[in-house]
């Protein structure tokens, strides 16, 4: 349950501090006094919206907290620039997690919660939660998810595959004409060189030729050297020469000068010989050059490596095309399989569905007659209707405060003060049956006066047996029903307006209860009233 509510810088309240305690706490006050105001900061720790305008003080953060009896410590932070941060035990977490963790903890009745009560979507909530439906829906939306996801799947594979019929004669072409070229990785650069030496090889062949000549010819540099080294053999080298049995001496370097370049002659040799002058292979290289260049033009490629990879690509998406009507086919039959076990799963809430309506009708019959609504039928319409993530039924909940009345939609026949009755009974229940540690009702008893009061209030007392219970009323016979009261007001200062909440005593609660029955102007009639309804409340220790 709520142990402790801290609230800070929000709209009129400055700080608040409360400690509710467990039972029934009863909250009262003037209309304005900022009653509702705290319900608006409590939202926020159900996930709510955060808004700077009840940012009081932009020197400051707004700031809300909530104490739990287990121990949890949920608070919501806005700063004035309206940053908002939401923490558990004073980690951060996300306002999807801050609120699947108090929504467990805390319910609050207000009047938008009655219009969700009269929605369909509220009511088909309400029957799940009574049939125990959560684990069952849980795998039904599961199996929703999947359907859906593999539906529209189906339909962009269609429509991809439509758009590529549109394109496979353009596909099939721009192959065809990559397929008969048949580029490969690294060619046009190959080619272009071929191109150049086959261009060339008469001029390599006619300059490779004097370059040899030069080397060994009749009057090359070979001859000479070998004149220059036999002639040195005439001569006693070693009286000119302090190298000369030293492989630095001049006769040994002549040899070695041969020797090399009787090597480089040899190459020289090689290489021309390996070239020729070869118009048809000039004629077919230039062709296969053009081929690759107008390609790279065609085909928009800034390489022509490119052509490659571009023709892997197309033969992929024929292929696929190809694949994509056998593809689909296999898609459908999973989904026709996921539509099977949908409808069974779809047809099972329904039957559960079906068995709760009954039994929560007549728990809810017997529940709220005794708040004045002797004469209520009341009815869970179930219809079959189009698959959606909530199953296939739509739920609507009929009634009649007549005998023998013709039973209608609840929004459409239920006045406020029988619509207040039925939310009451409906919260008593739910309340039970979700094992709800706190529920905050905001007038829920809008509407009824005397002695249905009475009994709404003392249905309220008895929920607060297992569940915590708030109640903001401006009845007396509800507001003497509580364990404690507390009340909210407003004081004036100089700046601005601020809204306080106190304990109340119990000659403070005498007091309130009875300015409640007579208004500014207590009598001692309405202190007598007040001090018979306090007989019938529970009082806690030391009030």
């Amino acid at each position: 349950m709520l142990s402790r509510l801290i609230i800070k810088n929000y709209a009129l309240i400055d700080e608040l501090d409360l400690e509710p305690g467990a039972g029934m706490s009863i909250i009262t006050g003037e209309t304005g006094a900022g009653k509702s105001i705290m319900l608006g900061a409590l939202s926020l720790l159900l996930g709510g919206r955060a808004d700077t305008k009840t940012v009081t003080d932009s020197s400051r953060k707004t700031i809300v907290e909530a104490q739990f009896s287990n121990d949890l410590i949920v608070r919501r932070e806005i700063s004035p620039n309206g940053r908002s941060r939401a923490f558990i035990d004073d980690s951060p977490v996300t306002l999807q997690q801050l609120e699947e963790t108090t929504s467990a903890l805390i319910d609050i009745h207000s009047q938008h919660a009655t219009l969700t009560l009269n929605s369909r979507e509220g009511q088909l909530k309400i029957i799940d939660t009574f049939a125990d439906n959560n684990k069952l829906l849980g795998e039904y939306r599961e199996l929703f998810r999947n359907f859906v996801a593999t539906r529209n799947h189906i339909k962009e594979l269609k429509e991809e595959t439509e758009r590529n019929r549109e394109m496979r004669g353009l596909l099939e072409y721009r192959l065809e004409i990559l397929e008969k070229l048949n580029p490969k990785t690294g060619e046009l650069a190959e080619v272009e060189q071929r191109y150049d030496l086959l261009s060339e090889a008469d001029r390599i062949r006619h300059f490779l030729a004097e370059s040899y000549n030069s080397l060994d010819g009749d009057d090359g540099a070979l001859s000479s050297i070998m004149t220059a080294r036999n002639a040195l053999d005439n001569i006693n080298m070693s009286l000119v020469d302090d190298d000369a049995d030293t492989e630095d001496s001049i006769v040994y370097r002549l040899q070695s000068l041969y020797v090399e370049l009787k090597d480089i002659a040899e190459t020289i040799q090689s290489i021309a010989s390996g070239i020729e002058s070869n118009p048809q292979a000039l004629s077919r290289t230039a062709a296969r050059m053009n081929a690759l260049y107008e390609a790279k033009r065609q085909f928009k490629v800034s390489d022509a490596d490119e052509l490659v990879t571009l023709r892997e690509e197309l033969r992929n998406r024929l292929q696929s095309l190809n694949n994509a009507e056998t593809d689909i086919s296999e898609i459908e039959g999973k989904a026709r399989v996921l539509a099977s076990k949908l409808k069974e799963k779809s047809a099972e809430l329904t039957e559960r569905r079906r068995r709760a309506a009954g039994a929560f009708a007549e728990l809810l019959e017997n529940r709220a007659r005794p708040l004045g609504l002797a004469n209520l039928t009341f009815k869970v319409d179930i219809r079959s209707g189009k698959l959606t993530s909530d199953g296939g039924d739509n739920i609507e909940f009929l009634c009649s405060f007549n005998k023998n009345g013709v039973l209608l939609p609840m929004s459409k026949t239920a006045s406020g003060g029988e619509l207040s009755r039925l939310t009451l009974a409906i919260k008593s229940i739910m309340a039970e049956k979700m094992e709800m540690p706190t529920v905050i009702f905001d007038e829920i008893d809008t509407g009824v006066s005397g002695e249905i009061a009475d009994k709404m209030g003392k249905m309220m007392g008895e929920m607060s047996a297992n569940t915590q219970i708030l109640a903001i009323t401006h009845l007396p016979q509800v507001a003497a029903k509580g364990q404690r009261h507390y009340k909210v007001f407003k004081e004036d200062r100089e700046e601005r307006t601020i809204s306080h909440i106190r304990l109340l005593d119990a000659e403070e609660r005498r007091h309130e209860i009875a300015s409640m029955i007579s208004g500014e102007q207590i009598t001692s009639s309405a202190l007598q009233t007040a001090d018979e309804l306090l007989k019938t409340s529970i009082q806690p220790n030391g009030i």
